[in-house]
Formats: C-alpha cells, sequence, structure tokens
C-alpha cells in the first residue's frame, strides 16, 4: 500500500504543477492580449462574464481591472462602482492568521490580494478623474481627501525616510482640483507638499524633479492665496515670473497615461546553510551579500532534519517592466508647442516598493522553506517514499505571489494650458525613438475660468524584460 501511494501522488504533483506555475499574467493571458491589442469591449465583456473570479482570492484585482477598462471606455459611473468595490475589498481584508500561517508551508498565493499601498491610492486616483469626467468637482475632492488619508496613513506605518511613502503626483492632483474649484489655499499646501516630494525624495529615490509646471502652480496659487513673500521666494528659487491667467480663458489640464505598468514574475536565489554556535542557523547569499539568521535552539526535532540541506532555493517576487513605445509628447495649438512632463514614473514606484520590502519577504520565505524542509526530513525518518513525495509537493508549492494590477499605466505626464473661450482644437503628437510621431485631435468647447480635465492613455508597449535588483 506505501508502495503504490507515491504512484498516485505523482498525479496529483503533474496536475498542481500546470495550474499553478504559471504568473498571474500568463494565467490572464486571454484578457492581457484584448487589452494590450485595445479591444476594450471584449475586454470587458470578459471579466464581466467571468463570476468566479469575483469570488477568487484574486478578486480585487477583478475589480481593478473592470474598472480601469470601463474607465478607458468612458464608462464612467459604472468604473466607478467597479472601483469602490475594489476599495471596500481592499480595506476588508484582515489578516487571516488560519491563512497567513498556511501560507508559511505553503505560498503566498493562498492569501486574498490585498494590493500594493502605490495601487490603492491610484484606485482612488481613476475615481476621481471619472468624477472630474462627470463634472462632479465635488465628488472629486471627496477622492482627493481619500487620498489624503491613505498618504496619512503610508507615512504612520513606515519609519523609515528611505522607503516609498509619499506620492509626489497625488498632492500634485489634489492641488489641481483645489484650484480647479477655486479652493486657492488647499491647492498652494497641496501644491507645496507635492513640490517638496520631488525634491526631497523623487531626486533621489527616481531621479525626478519638480516639473516646470508644478513650479508655475505653486507661484500663482501662493499669489492668488495671498501669500506675496512665499510667491517671491519661489519665484526667486525657480528663476521665473509669475504670469497672471489670459483673461476670458479656460483651462486644460491634459493627463497622458503612456505605456502599461510592470507584470510581477518570479526569481529564485540560493542560499547556503551554515551553522552557528547556540542554535543559530544562517541562510547565506555570496552574489548579493546577503545572511538570515534563524535561532533553532529550541526546534530538536527539525534542526535535525535540516542537518542533512547545505543549499535551499526560494522563490521571490520581482517586477518585469514593459519598456515604453513613446517616450514623449507635446500639445499643438495655433502653431505653439507645449511640452508633456513626466509628474509619476509608475513603473519606478512599483520597483522601488517591491525593494522596499524585498528583504522581509526574503524572511518570511526562507523561513517558510525552514519549516517545509523540518517537515520533510521529519517523514523521511519514518518513511522515505512519503518523505520523498513531501519534498517534491514541497518543491512544485515553492512559489512566489507574481499577482499586480498590470492594467496601470508605466507613467503619467502631464501640462496646463490656457486656451480662450469658444470651440478650440488641440493636437497631441506622441513621439517614440524608432516609429514616425502619431497625432490625435481633440475638440473642446473652452468656458471662461472653467478646467478641462482630459486623459488619453497609450496602451503600446515592448515586451516585458527584468530590472536590476538592488538590496539596501
Amino acid at each position: 500500500m506505501l508502495r503504490r501511494w507515491p504512484v498516485c501522488a505523482v498525479f496529483v504533483l503533474i496536475f498542481i504543477s500546470f495550474s499553478s506555475c504559471s504568473t498571474y499574467y500568463q494565467k490572464n493571458r486571454k484578457f492581457n492580449r484584448l487589452f494590450e491589442e485595445g479591444k476594450l469591449e471584449r475586454a470587458e465583456n470578459l471579466l464581466a462574464s467571468d463570476e468566479k473570479a469575483a469570488r477568487k482570492n484574486s478578486r480585487l484585482l477583478h475589480f481593478m481591472n473592470l474598472g480601469m477598462v470601463q474607465h478607458l471606455r468612458g464608462e464612467y459611473p459604472a468604473s466607478n462602482e467597479s472601483l469602490e468595490k475594489a476599495i471596500l475589498i481592499a480595506d476588508d481584508i484582515r489578516k487571516n492568521y488560519l491563512a497567513e500561517a498556511a501560507s508559511f508551508i505553503t505560498n503566498p498565493k493562498i492569501l486574498p490580494y490585498p494590493g500594493e499601498d502605490f495601487e490603492l491610492l491610484y484606485l482612488n486616483y481613476i475615481k476621481a478623474l471619472n468624477y472630474l469626467k462627470l463634472n462632479d468637482f465635488d465628488a472629486a475632492l471627496v477622492e482627493t481627501r481619500r487620498m489624503n488619508n491613505r498618504l496619512t496613513t503610508l507615512g504612520d506605518k513606515y519609519k523609515s525616510e528611505k522607503r516609498f511613502k509619499r506620492d509626489a503626483f497625488i498632492h500634485n492632483l489634489m492641488g489641481i482640483i483645489y484650484e480647479a474649484n477655486n479652493d486657492h489655499n488647499n491647492a498652494f499646501i497641496a501644491y507645496r507638499n507635492s513640490y517638496n516630494i520631488y525634491q526631497e525624495d523623487y531626486k533621489s529615490m527616481f531621479g525626478t524633479g519638480a516639473p516646470e509646471q508644478l513650479k508655475q502652480d505653486l507661484v500663482r496659487a501662493a499669489y492668488r492665496t495671498g501669500f506675496t513673500e512665499d510667491a517671491q521666494r519661489y519665484e526667486r528659487e525657480f528663476g521665473i515670473k509669475y504670469k497672471p491667467v489670459p483673461a476670458n480663458s479656460g483651462e486644460l489640464i491634459f493627463l497622458w497615461h503612456d505605456g502599461l505598468a510592470p507584470v510581477k514574475d518570479e526569481w529564485g536565489i540560493t542560499f547556503a546553510l551554515v551553522r552557528g554556535e547556540g542554535g543559530m542557523l544562517f541562510f547565506r547569499n555570496q552574489a548579493y551579500n546577503l545572511s538570515f539568521g534563524y535561532d533553532m535552539s529550541d526546534r530538536k526535532t527539525e534542526d535535525k532534519g535540516l542537518e542533512k540541506v547545505e543549499f535551499v532555493r526560494v522563490a521571490f517576487p520581482r517586477y518585469l517592466e514593459r519598456p515604453l513605445v513613446y517616450t514623449s509628447a507635446k500639445l499643438e495649438y495655433n502653431g505653439q508647442d507645449k511640452p508633456l512632463e513626466l509628474a509619476e514614473n509608475v513603473n519606478a514606484v512599483a520597483q522601488k516598493t517591491l525593494q522596499d520590502r524585498m528583504l522581509l519577504e526574503m524572511g518570511k520565505g526562507l523561513l517558510r522553506l525552514a519549516l517545509k524542509k523540518a517537515a520533510e526530513y521529519s517523514i523521511r525518518e519514518q518513511n522515505e517514499e512519503a518523505g520523498a513525495v513531501v519534498g517534491a509537493i514541497n518543491a512544485i508549492s515553492e512559489q512566489a505571489d507574481t499577482r499586480n494590477w498590470q492594467t496601470l499605466p508605466h507613467s503619467i505626464f502631464y501640462t496646463r494650458l490656457y486656451l480662450p473661450a469658444g470651440e478650440q482644437k488641440v493636437k497631441l503628437i506622441t513621439q517614440a525613438p524608432d516609429r514616425p510621431a502619431a497625432s490625435s485631435e481633440f475638440t473642446y468647447d473652452v468656458r471662461s475660468d472653467r478646467t478641462i480635465f482630459q486623459t488619453y492613455m497609450t496602451i503600446d508597449a515592448h515586451g516585458p524584460r527584468p530590472m536590476p535588483l538592488q538590496f539596501d
């Protein structure tokens, strides 16, 4: 009987290996293909018909993707409904200690996907854009306040100055919305916060300084609020002069969502096990100069099993960038060009967020593997065949969590353009180093002292490629 059990187990293992080794991107290849080809109606229908996905552990991503597709199709109320469901799911996810304990001996994919911190911010961002398109500025302001609450929570959650916990672009957007609602005081505060974050965080983390447009907006908001000394100080610092808003004109805020966010993949790293004094067990990798120690002094049985292990390979998530096809863009109006400036490199933010918690992920992964190995060698002592099966299951079930919101843009560019009241035509020119420029024309009914919000997404992207890993 014992000899037949491993044979049956082999079929189980084959099933498991074929059904669970794919990444999240690969498992959703049909939706991804439709989305990347711009077949958004079919992509939405595919999501809407997948009732099981709305109940699984990745249900948060289901509603994130559905809300994004509906946003791009101009179905703003439906998009808000889907995104709000995603927000409620994320907020309702509480730590399930039983499931989390189980993940230590299997893999983290059995847990509900909670969303990356920056992904949850973008739920409110897309909702705010939807409300702006619906000319519901009050509702858009509610979303900006929810973003602000999330940012405050992030600041309280992470104490290290090196971690990504302040989003300059989100503060910038908050300022733009406040100003569009004639709340110049809050606009000034938001612009100032944004500028400070660009200078203090983004320069060192991403090499991205404050956009010139933000500097002009900050000076203007300072004058409009009556903070003359601040306005003059910023004029000297930026080397610019305040330009009053042209009379009888409206404003166009153009947000260009360029490319596609990175996708998560799995990679492995091999550690050598080194036994120290007092029951300490160290996992070391010389190539990355990494070392993790565990006190195994009170784990005699498992310790005995681990004596036979010299090396272990652990799976971790990593991001694959989908490089931009179009690397710059400008608006053409009345014979003049206005370049769009980079406001947020979502790809870099994602990479930084994962890198910030990589060492924690490794700590969890190694402990998980230690528990697996301990169980395997304990069983081997009692029954070699059963131990072999457990070892095979361990090898197959050792997987990284490759889930992430993959329909977000790679980068966000923006600019502000003043237009005379009346019907106006503006052309967007997107430029790529290896193909002709592309253009799209927009017609606006401009009203004096009113702000028009335009979002435009270019889905074109190159194939995924690994990004370099750094461990601080």
